[in-house]
């Protein structure tokens, strides 16, 4: 009898948090990134530089909070 090894998704296991601007309410989600802005889908908020701006209404990374559902 052949062991046999159970293998998830590679995304299955990995959970992608959501930032929201407090200024405009632009969602920034980890799992679908922004490729507009050059970010692949599955890049984390914290791998973005720090310079970036909100795509939206230009306020710095600093305005963005942890979106909790």
């Amino acid at each position: 009898m052949a062991d046999t090894v159970a293998s998830a998704a590679p995304d299955a296991a990995v959970s992608y948090r959501r930032y929201v601007c407090a200024v405009c309410g632009f969602i920034y989600n980890e799992a679908l990134g922004d490729p507009d802005e050059g970010f692949a889908p599955g890049t984390r908020f914290e791998d973005i530089p720090d310079d970036w701006e909100c795509p939206e209404c230009g306020v710095s990374k600093r305005d963005f909070r942890l979106l909790v559902v």
